[in-house]
């Protein structure tokens, strides 16, 4: 984990949400007023300087490709911004691959979290929801002839050929927690699924929860009885059509660490590098389910106890 995210994670459980979030705008406010040094000392890059680094290090051996992103994250070496990113890898994919990208909503920031949230309204709008994973992906989920998964929290969004398969819309079926069996995570761990991160780190990987999902109870970590486990009521409107859904707590009672990721995968599994800077990583979704499903049977597993 980066230095900031080990400050950030470490103020946000001591301090009170509102001292929180000044110093965060402080630290932000200071990165901006660093920019021109920051600039000098990395350099910049355009959108086409992007996709060559891309195509001259990611391996091309994929049907989908998965991409974790922030445009602000990027800055300011970044000279682009997030329209002309999505279309660029909307080109990088061409027309025989999947460009997927995560749509996920964690509740509204008024009100509190996903539970608190629909305990107030469980209706769901499958497409007036924002993604709250960033302009970059909200722009991507309006793309003309992307299509969404229905699950109310890990909705994915995706154009290609195996988009209609990968996001369900060729059922009616909604996967309950939305990552084990029947969702788009177990749909890209079946195929040759390239994660990609672009200025992001692995900390954002989705992918690896998957797994908790698959093992349920046999997962080596305390969980509390299905029966003890928080619950909402969610109604998700496609229209014209009404899905009801029940969510469920995971109850896993020890603190997720993924931190522990890099240790639990053999060499070479997952890349990390900078470019300008910018943190990138890539891994294959098959590979690093496998290997973590492979590490829970030794009793190994991405959370540490409280």
């Amino acid at each position: 984990m980066s230095l900031f995210h080990q400050l950030s994670d470490t103020l946000l459980r001591h301090l009170p949400e509102p001292q929180f979030k000044a110093l965060r705008s402080s630290y932000f406010a200071l990165r901006r007023k660093a920019e021109p040094l920051t600039r000098l000392i990395h350099g910049t890059f355009d959108t086409a300087q992007l996709r060559a680094h891309l195509e001259a290090t990611l391996d091309d051996d994929f049907e989908i490709l998965m991409v974790h992103g922030s445009v602000n994250r990027m800055a300011p070496a970044y000279r682009g911004n997030a329209l002309e990113l999505v279309q660029m890898l909307k080109e990088l994919c061409g027309p025989e691959r999947t460009l997927a990208m995560p749509a996920f909503f964690f509740g509204d920031p008024k009100i509190g979290t996903v539970q608190q949230t629909f305990r107030h309204d469980p209706r769901y709008d499958l497409r007036r929801t924002a993604s709250q994973m960033g302009l970059f992906t909200e722009l991507f989920r309006r793309t003309r002839g992307v299509v969404q998964s229905r699950h109310p929290v890990y909705r994915v969004a995706a154009l290609g050929p195996l988009a209609d398969a990968l996001t369900g819309r060729d059922s009616d079926y909604i996967a309950p927690a939305g990552l084990g069996e029947g969702s788009p995570f177990a749909f890209m761990a079946r195929h040759k699924t390239r994660i990609l991160g672009i200025g992001k780190s692995y900390h954002v990987m989705t992918q690896v929860h998957h797994v908790d999902e698959l093992l349920g109870d046999r997962l080596p970590v305390p969980r509390l009885p299905r029966e003890q486990r928080a619950q909402v009521a969610v109604r998700v409107l496609d229209q014209p059509v009404e899905y009801p859904l029940t969510l469920t707590d995971s109850g896993i009672q020890w603190r997720f660490n993924i931190d522990k990721l890099p240790h639990l995968l053999d060499d070479g599994e997952m890349q990390l590098w900078k470019f300008h800077n910018v943190p990138f990583f890539s891994a294959d979704a098959r590979r690093v389910t496998e290997r973590l499903l492979e590490q829970a049977r030794h009793g190994r597993s991405l959370y540490d106890p409280p």
